[in-house]
Formats: C-alpha cells, structure tokens, sequence
C-alpha cells in the first residue's frame, strides 16, 4: 500500500509540473512568435534600401546578438558567461545547426522566392514532431497530426502559394527549401535537449550565435563566389559602408527581435516538448501577415485571414487538448487491482 501511494503521488506531482508547465510555456513562445514576426520588417529594410546580400546580413546579425548577449550577460548576469568543459562541443554542434539553418533559409528564399520558402520552412513541424518522438521520447499522438496539418495548411494560405505559377522552382529549389525545415527542427530539438542538460537558455543564445556568426564569416570569405547571396570579395562584407542608418537597422534587428525571439523561444523549450513549441512558432507569419497589414499598409485577402485563423485555431485546439489531458490525468483516481488486495490481506 505504501508503494501504491508513493507511485500515486508521483503520478500526480508529474502530472501538476505538466499543467504548470504548459501554462508557463505557452504565452512565452507565443511572445516568441510574435516578436520574431517583426524580424521581417527589418530584413525587408535593408534587402530593399541597401540591397544587401542575405548571407552577410545573416553573418552580422548573428555578430551582433552574440555581442548583445556578451555585454548584457557581463553587466546583469556574469556567471551566466561561464560553460562547463563538457559542453563545449554540444554548443558548437548546435552553432552549427544554427548556421545550416540560417544558409538554407536564405539559399531557400533566393531559389523558391519568400512564398515557397515560407511553406518549406515550416514544414519543421512535421519534422520536429516526428524527430522529437524518435529522439526525444516526446508523445506524437492524434491531436498533434490534426494540429500540424492544420498549422501548416495555415502556412501555405498566408504565403500565396495557391497562386498560378507559385511553384515554378526546381528540384534543387525544393529540396533546399525542405532542408531548411529539417535544420530549424534540428535548432528545435537541440534547444530542448540543451534545457534538459541544465543549460541556460539566454547562455545557449550567446554561444550558439557566437559560434554561428563564425561558421559564417568562413562561409562568406571562403565559398562567396559560389554561394547566392554571399560577400563575393572580403570587403563585401562591409557592403553598408557609411550607411549609418543601415547598420542602426542591422543592429537594431539583432539586439531586439532577434535576441528577445530567440531568446524567448530557448526558455519556452525548458517547458514545452520541441514539437509543441515548434508548432506555436508557425503563428510567426500570420503576426508578420498582420504587422504587414498595419504597419506597412499591405492588403490581406480572405484566404491569407483564413489560413491565419486556421493557425490560431490549430495552436489553441492544441492548448486545450493539453490541458484538458493533464487535468484528466491528475483527477483519475489510481484503481487498486483485485490481486492486490487480496494479497495485501
């Protein structure tokens, strides 16, 4: 009988982390998804002001919030700068998925034009769900594959894919576009797998981008003539010259939406599976769609409203489900079996 009630209490104290968990997870990567829809309007700046070539864009952005990340950790939180030996290489390896990540983003967005690339980038969330369950040991039941349809059906409306000659991009074109997804559901899995191993998240941001704006630069100064949107020659990297505006807009994208986008999303991987997270993340261009619409004065037809409500209803049927379920679980009652209580007499 002691045993039983050791394992009830332990099946409901599970149970109560879950719900408070969900609870604290969810309206952080929402947060998430709606700071780093803002990205957008930044990148679209200095594409189109500057025309800058999206490597080197991706190469200073991520210099830029590893050197926030440097100078906020020294003054708020110094002891956050410091990494045990043993995680080094886990950070470098997730630099590294990061800078695939960001490279196949952009390959993507050249190739298949920002449509395409939109659709192919969120289908991280089939991956991500399918990844975490084979790696993770993260539950992939029904509710999550009605979601996922749901949220990337919600993706494809909002990009204007449907659009007669959307698709006219090559086999390359769209293989690069699903590796950009796989290598944002290797980001995701590794920022759960980081909190798992007791890292900060805000200390991963650091590292990671550290390492990434590294792997970057290479790429620029040693693939550039090769690479659609890299710096041709070393001094294109400098390619805003005095452009102060420019470069206020480049370090503004990275300090703010970037850092706090990220950031966020790393902190809500401590509470939330990766598929979970991942999935709320594709409310990111629905909030682009609807900044666009405020901000920028651009129109939404009723199949971009649509796919944004479908979404939104994909992210909240997921959240209720969730709850509802963990709840269920803590209001069970643990059912002795006949046996048992026979032998227990």
């Amino acid at each position: 009988m002691k045993a039983q009630s050791k394992l009830e209490q332990q099946r409901l104290t599970g149970s109560a982390r879950e719900r408070s968990d969900i609870a604290r997870g969810y309206p952080i990567a929402v947060a998430s998804a709606v700071i780093l829809s803002t990205t957008a309007i930044f990148i679209r700046y200095l594409t189109q002001t500057y025309n800058m070539p999206a490597l080197v864009l991706a190469f200073w952005r991520d210099f830029f919030v590893a050197l926030t990340m440097l100078i906020s950790l020294v003054i708020v939180r110094p002891n956050l700068l410091h990494i045990e030996r043993r995680h080094v290489a886990y950070l470098v390896a997730y630099g590294v998925i990061l800078t695939m990540f960001n490279s196949f983003w952009t390959l993507s967005v050249s190739l298949n034009g920002a449509a395409v690339s939109t659709v192919l980038v969120y289908s991280s969330a089939a991956f991500t769900a399918l990844l975490g369950k084979w790696l993770l040991n993260e539950r992939l039941g029904w509710v999550k594959a009605v979601t996922i349809a749901g949220c990337v059906g919600g993706c494809i409306l909002i990009s204007g894919v449907l659009e007669p000659g959307a698709w006219q991009a090559n086999t390359t074109g769209i293989l690069t576009g699903t590796l950009s997804g796989l290598w944002y559901a290797g980001y995701s899995l590794m920022g759960r797998s980081a909190s798992q191993r007791g890292l900060n998240p805000w200390t991963t941001v650091l590292y990671t981008f550290a390492f990434a704006s590294c792997f970057l630069l290479l790429l620029n100064l040693s693939l550039g003539r090769f690479l659609p949107g890299a710096a041709i020659r070393p001094v294109n990297l400098l390619w805003l010259g005095n452009a102060a505006w420019g470069w206020f807009a480049l370090f503004l994208l990275a300090a703010g939406p970037t850092v706090a986008g990220f950031g966020l999303y790393n902190v809500s991987l401590g509470y939330l599976p990766s598929s979970v997270a991942n999935l709320i993340l594709t409310l990111e261009p629905a909030c682009t769609a609807a900044i666009a619409y405020v901000a920028l004065g651009e129109r939404l037809n009723g199949i971009q409203i649509a796919g944004s409500l479908l979404i939104l209803g994909g992210v909240l049927f997921l959240r209720v489900f969730e709850s509802r379920n963990s709840s269920h679980v803590m209001s069970t009652p643990q059912i002795n079996s006949t046996p048992a209580s026979t032998e227990e007499k």
